[in-house]
């Protein structure tokens, strides 16, 4: 410590912090565009998986999955 109280800084601590405020600040905004709750995602999965069901229960008799 010098006499005047002051220390040296170490900016790439700083440069870092900023860069890791900034990349938490653009996480939250992406999250708002297109986030998605889990109860949504649940949701969405179930919904696939019942109509996937309902058009193979539909299927003929020796219908491939390539039509």
């Amino acid at each position: 410590m010098t006499k005047d109280g002051s220390e040296p800084v170490n900016l790439n601590r700083y440069r870092k912090e900023k860069a890791r405020a900034e990349g938490k600040a653009r996480a939250q905004e992406n999250a708002v565009k297109f986030g998605r709750t889990k109860a949504q995602k649940d949701a969405e999965h179930v919904d696939a998986e019942r109509v996937r069901k309902l058009f193979d229960g539909h299927k003929r008799d020796g219908e491939d999955d390539k039509t």
